[in-house]
């Protein structure tokens, strides 16, 4: 008896190879296919159009080469963006985010997960229908390829798992200064000054409280 099958991912085999070997995809996620809905409804026509041209042409030669350029290009058309629908990725890792983009020329866009400082996430009439959504990130620098992601499916979810990476992780408790060593002293660099002497924590007494200050010394009468 054979075991239980391996669940294939949901993006291609070709977007494995931008990504680290000990970079597992956190999210890894086409565009919904709602994308192509543009373009077909665009190409559909044209290439129905062809095909009546073809059909009443008979033997009249332009009339043919006409059909033939409408059906040749409506078809190209459309193979062009489901091609580009279906190398497109978005690809989230626990370091960066990824957006793979090109038919004949690839183009892959990063930007790391420390650099981004808001995440705004938009959903329209019929994303909330379809269950897809709109990503815009702003980074601390330029704007880039991966500053506005449309068409992410399954928005909700993504937003989620997007804020966990982002900003779920608290850095707040016991902070630690660039400046400041792990044990809470300065280097004599940071003080100002090389040559001046540390200064020593008071030591606690037996109260349990810290002196602020040194006993006053006594002044022998003369």
């Amino acid at each position: 008896m054979s075991g239980p099958r391996t669940r294939r991912p949901r993006w291609g085999k070709d977007a494995a190879k931008y990504l680290l070997p000990d970079e597992p995809p956190v999210v890894a996620t086409r565009r919904h296919p709602a994308v192509l809905f543009r373009p077909l409804s665009r190409g559909l026509p044209a290439l129905v159009l062809g095909w009546v041209i073809l059909a009443v042409a008979d033997d009249v030669r332009l009339a043919v080469l006409v059909g033939v350029l409408v059906v040749v290009g409506s078809l190209t058309y459309i193979g062009l963006h489901v091609a580009e629908w279906w190398v497109r990725h978005f690809l989230v890792t626990r370091r960066r985010v990824l957006l793979t983009s090109g038919v004949l020329i690839r183009t892959v866009a990063v930007m790391p997960l420390r650099r981004i400082t808001d995440l705004t996430w938009k959903e329209t009439f019929w994303g909330q229908v379809l269950d897809y959504g709109t990503f815009r990130f702003e980074s601390a620098g330029q704007a880039q390829g991966l500053d506005v992601i449309t068409f992410v499916p399954h928005a909700d979810a993504l937003y989620r798992r997007l804020s966990e990476l982002m900003f779920g992780t608290d850095f707040s408790t016991n902070p630690v200064t660039p400046d400041e060593d792990a044990d809470g002293t300065l280097d004599a660099d940071d003080r100002g000054d090389g040559d001046a002497p540390e200064q020593q924590v008071p030591p606690l007494d037996s109260s349990g409280r810290r002196h602020d200050t040194q006993p006053i010394p006594r002044v022998r009468d003369h």
